[in-house]
């Protein structure tokens, strides 16, 4: 049996599967009521507790108090959302999902005032779900942390904006329900989490993907301040987002997605959108091609985050962030094709980069366009990202740490995977055999486990106070000046400069962007990149550097 799978045992499993290991009933009593869980190997877990109520398209509301002992041995649903796509490495369907969907699990090793991780799960904001076994927060709290895993609305439920839904409150703005949601989850940490053990003044946020995208909205956001004090963010990226009412940045205005939406759905208003359901109206908003993001709302978002994070304005919380060497491996719908020659790359990166072309062809040279295409890709969503926390946060006093996971193993190499988004989480998490059906499985050894071991040590430690630690493992210096990151390859190896150069590139990609206002930074990267704008965001004049192929 892997060592790692012999920490993170899931309580939950046990109980559902009847397995031999020994299983007790665990009984708690929280500001809400009495729940009734169940307790394996030192970590008691209480699972699909309500922490808000949502109607449709409005704010949560708190959840309220319950009489008698509630279950809570079994996850909640999952929030309303599309079926994944069939044989993909992340197919990984929930076993039941509804509107009601708002509840959360705990794992306590049950001592008093421990760190707590709260896991903010990934899917592009249009899926996902806490009770996913890949998600078991056993091991973690093993390691003397309570981690608690919530669900939030998701795709068109949980980020539509529209001028009718704006004008039933207060504020006048719409969307970002599924934030909102997040906020709420930490409100009920705030005030629940004591009554498990955990420490209301020592929370750390952690996210993956849209779930690191969400971290960062939680950071820029107002309505989160003081609810957290760490966070963690696994290939986050840091594009832009609409803006309720003004398109900016390329992007619609968020509100006129929503009119559009309506009409695309032959919806006479609201109403007879909330009228729909839930599960057809999810498939037809993403028929239609709608895509949830957070909006710039003067309210729960107030700016862009990258101005959010240039002005010192986010949570000056300590960060630990990184990527994966193969993000794109996985994701290759965010890359462009290959072009038929190494000319006719380099014809294409030059007429859209411009005077940046030498720079970037430097970086992603032609000699294998294929490689390049996926660097850069990797680059200019996750590098430049998980680079950018960790300077910003470095830059208002808050000791931050980067890293780059770049692990192989034969299954995932062999599919050409080395590395691919996600990959770590297994081993953040000590759920190597509880991944997804047709997830590559790493295989059960010595170096995997303690590869693991050592990510779930420097995983706790930060959010314990702040510095990342393993036993026997490499020394996790801050980022500080001298760009200090750990690098994930067999075991954690310590070294400086992860971009190399990299960064500073699309920092200025990024920078020219912004001035021009009418170029989005987010999936046109490379050969989908259109005309750069000059140094000062002018645009070049015609055909300057030639005709782009």
């Amino acid at each position: 049996m892997r060592l790692a799978l012999a920490r993170a045992a899931t309580v939950a499993a046990f109980v559902l599967a009847g397995a031999c290991a020994h299983v007790e009933t665990s009984l708690m009593t929280t500001p809400q009521g009495q729940l009734q869980g169940a307790a394996a190997e030192g970590v008691s877990a209480y699972l699909g507790i309500p922490y808000a109520r949502a109607e449709r398209w409005k704010a949560p509301v708190a959840a309220g108090a319950w009489e008698g002992v509630r279950d809570a041995t079994r996850a909640g649903p999952a929030c309303i959302q599309g079926k994944s796509v069939p044989g993909s490495i992340y197919a990984d369907d929930p076993p039941s999902m509804s509107e009601d969907c708002l509840a959360l699990n705990v794992w306590t090793p049950g001592a008093g005032k421990a760190p707590v991780i709260v896991w903010i799960h990934g899917g592009a904001l249009s899926g996902g779900h806490n009770a996913s076994p890949m998600y078991d927060g056993a091991a973690m709290a093993r390691e003397g942390v309570v981690v608690v895993s919530i669900n939030y609305r998701v795709g068109v439920l949980g980020y539509l904006a529209h001028p009718q839904l704006s004008a039933e409150t207060p504020n006048g703005v719409s969307g970002n329900y599924g934030l909102l949601d997040q906020i709420e989850a930490l409100k009920w940490v705030r005030a629940n989490i004591a009554s498990f053990g955990g420490d209301p003044g020592n929370v750390t946020i952690m996210g993956e993907s849209a779930g690191g995208l969400s971290a960062m909205y939680l950071m820029a956001s107002p309505l989160a301040d003081g609810l957290f004090h760490k966070a963690i963010l696994q290939s986050a990226y840091m594009i832009n987002t609409p803006a309720l009412r003004q398109p900016v940045h390329g992007l619609p205005a968020a509100e006129q997605v929503g009119t559009y939406l309506q009409g695309a759905l032959k919806a006479a208003d609201i109403a007879a959108m909330r009228a729909m359901d839930a599960r057809e109206l999810t498939a037809a908003a993403a028929a239609a091609g709608f895509a949830p993001f957070g909006a710039v709302d003067g309210w729960a978002l107030e700016r862009q985050l990258v101005d959010t994070f240039d002005r010192g304005e986010q949570a000056r919380v300590p960060v630990l962030a990184g990527f994966n060497s193969g993000e794109i491996r996985s994701l290759r719908v965010l890359a462009a094709p290959t072009p038929s020659s190494a000319a006719a790359y380099e014809a294409a990166i030059t007429c859209r980069y411009g005077d940046l072309a030498p720079l970037y062809l430097r970086l992603y040279p032609s000699s294998d366009t294929g490689e390049s295409i996926l660097a850069a890709t990797r680059d200019a969503l996750y590098g430049w990202t998980a680079e950018r926390l960790v300077r910003k946060q470095t830059e208002v006093g808050a000791p931050s740490f980067l890293y780059v996971f770049d692990h192989g193993y034969p299954a995932a190499d062999a599919l050409g995977l080395h590395a691919f988004h996600a990959a770590e989480l297994p081993y953040v998490f000590g759920t190597m055999d509880d991944v997804p059906l047709y997830w590559p499985r790493s295989p059960d050894s010595k170096q995997e486990n303690a590869l693991s071991v050592a990510m779930i040590d420097y995983w706790t430690s930060f959010a314990r106070d702040g510095a990342p630690r393993a036993s026997g493992a490499a020394e996790w210096a801050a980022y500080g000046a001298e760009r200090n990151f750990v690098a994930f390859v067999g075991e954690p190896k310590a070294g400086r400069d992860a971009m190399a150069g990299r960064y500073t590139l699309q920092e200025e990609v990024v920078k020219r962007r912004r001035l021009a206002g009418d170029q989005a930074w987010n999936w046109n990267i490379g050969l989908a990149s259109p005309t750069l704008p000059l140094a000062d965001g002018s645009k070049p004049a015609p055909g300057a550097y030639g005709q782009c192929p």
